[in-house]
């Protein structure tokens, strides 16, 4: 079992995505994320995606919101992962060099033209309903096979 964060901060109509090239044996090379990952010994949620999104972007985010929880069952094949989501609507700091990847500032309305996680959409159009929602995504071999949602 994985528990993991991920951080869309969106400012200005823009969304801050990292372009996924940089690490070795990525399930995830070469796709668009936002910002995040695992969690380390006695984080909290929030913990996490402030140590992820600092150490990944050099950003502090600000407003913080949790919007979701998605389930991935046997994502990797094997495990399950767990995956808090968070968004941001400011930050503080300045962007570094990502061990990660690149980093960029997308309009809004661009972002399903990049090469992202088919869930992902989805996650997109639920963010913009402004309600809590969790999620189970079933993937097998990187194809979204099935999906349900709830919205509270």
């Amino acid at each position: 079992m994985g528990m993991t964060t991920i951080c869309y901060i969106r400012k200005d109509g823009k969304t801050l995505m990292l372009h996924r090239t940089k690490k070795v044996n990525d399930i995830s090379k070469d796709k668009w994320l936002g910002l995040g990952g695992k969690f380390d010994k006695g984080e909290s949620p929030e913990d996490c995606i402030k140590r992820e999104v600092l150490e990944e972007s050099g950003l502090k985010p600000i407003n913080l919101k949790l919007r979701g929880h998605i389930t991935y069952p046997a994502f990797d094949g094997k495990n399950d992962e767990y995956m808090f989501l968070f968004t941001a609507d400011d930050y503080e700091g300045d962007i570094i060099d990502s061990r990660e990847g690149n980093l960029e500032w997308v309009d809004n309305d661009k972002v399903f033209d990049l090469n992202i996680w088919e869930g992902d959409k989805l996650l997109f159009k639920w963010m913009e309903q402004d309600k809590f929602f969790t999620s189970k995504m079933n993937y097998i071999e990187s194809k979204l096979e099935s999906y349900e949602v709830i919205f509270y």
